[in-house]
């Protein structure tokens, strides 16, 4: 007689301050949770330096400051959750900041639209274009960030390929 297979307990990610990243090619959009872990609030754009690592060092640095229990990194997917180049860069980019903010998690969240939210809610509120060039990054951190938190209950995002292998 076989046993039933079970999958590991994924441990709960813990209550405090989380940190949400928007990558892209040029900047990359911050966010942090109050410190419940309950509301996400923009922080702000880094320069995107893929030859020195200095946005991963600021990051890093966050993480210390704001003594974050967790990181997600929005994982950019097509509608039909195909990844792309796009999100393996993203994948990397997660990577390299776990390594940088161990032990304290690093998980991708699908991402889908949120940049055309963040344009759009933007818009909505009588921002200029060139206004909301600057805060789009943020704004599509906020919404990575709190589209996690309001998922902690119930599904949360996956560890990047190499980052947590406990996690997975």
């Amino acid at each position: 007689m076989r046993k039933p297979r079970h999958r590991a307990a994924r441990r709960p990610l813990p209550r405090g301050v989380w940190l949400g990243v928007d990558v892209g090619t040029v900047r990359v959009g911050v966010a942090a949770s109050d410190p419940d872990g309950v509301l996400a609030l923009p922080v702000g754009t880094l320069r995107r330096d893929v030859s020195d690592n200095r946005d991963l060092a600021q990051l890093a640095e966050l993480v210390t400051e704001r003594h974050a229990v967790a990181v997600v990194v929005g994982l950019p997917r097509t509608l039909s959750g195909e990844e792309g180049p796009a999100a393996q860069q993203a994948r990397q980019y997660a990577r390299q900041l776990a390594a940088r903010v161990a032990p304290v998690p690093v998980r991708l969240v699908d991402e889908r639209l949120t940049t055309a939210v963040a344009h759009r809610r933007m818009a909505e509120s009588g921002l200029s274009e060139r206004a909301r060039r600057d805060l789009v990054d943020q704004e599509a951190a906020v919404q990575i960030l709190q589209h996690a938190l309001d998922a902690r209950g119930g599904a949360q995002g996956a560890p990047p390929a190499g980052c947590s292998p406990e996690d997975r």
